[in-house]
C-alpha cells in the first residue's frame, strides 16, 4: 500500500479553543485536552519539544522493550529560541537519550538494539521531527 499521498488513514487534527486570555485548551479526535499557556501549563514551544521527545521515544521504546523492559528511561530536549531577521525560531535543537536496561543476555539485546532503534527513529519514523528537519509549509486561514 502506497502511503505518500494523503487519505482518510493519514488525517490527522486537533481543536483548540481560547479559554482565557493567554490559555487555550487544545482537544483531539479522541476526545483527550490539554490546556497550553498561562503559568501553570506547557507553553507551545514547550509542546513541540515534548512532541519531537514522545515520538521518538515511542519508537525506541518499541524497539527496545521487546528485547527487555528498561531500568531507567528518560528524554530530554533542549533547543534555543530566538529572534533572527525572519522571526522568531527554535536553533540547536539537540534529543538526549538516558537509558539503561537490566544486566543479562535480555538487557545485552536491548543496549545493542538501542544506537539502531534511535537512528532508525530520527532518520524514518519519527513523524515529528522528521517534519521539522523537512521545513514542510504550514497554511494558515480563516473562516
Amino acid at each position: 500500500m502506497d502511503t505518500s499521498q494523503p487519505g482518510p488513514d493519514t488525517h490527522r487534527w486537533i481543536e483548540l479553543e481560547r479559554a482565557e486570555p493567554g490559555v487555550f485548551v487544545v482537544r483531539n479526535a479522541r476526545g483527550h485536552e490539554l490546556r497550553v499557556g498561562g503559568d501553570d501549563a506547557f507553553s507551545p514551544v514547550e509542546l513541540l519539544l515534548a512532541a519531537i521527545a514522545s515520538c521518538s521515544s515511542a519508537d525506541v521504546d518499541a524497539v527496545t522493550s521487546r528485547r527487555a523492559q528498561p531500568e531507567r528511561f528518560r528524554a530530554r530536549v533542549d533547543a534555543h529560541k530566538v529572534r533572527d531577521e525572519t522571526g522568531n525560531i527554535l536553533r540547536d535543537i539537540e534529543l538526549m537519550f538516558s537509558v539503561r536496561f537490566p544486566a543479562g543476555p535480555d538487557g545485552d539485546a536491548a543496549r545493542e538494539a538501542l544506537p539502531r532503534a534511535v537512528q532508525a527513529s530520527h532518520d524514518r519514523s519519527c513523524t515529528v521531527s522528521r517534519t521539522v528537519e523537512s521545513g514542510v509549509p504550514v497554511r494558515v486561514l480563516l473562516d
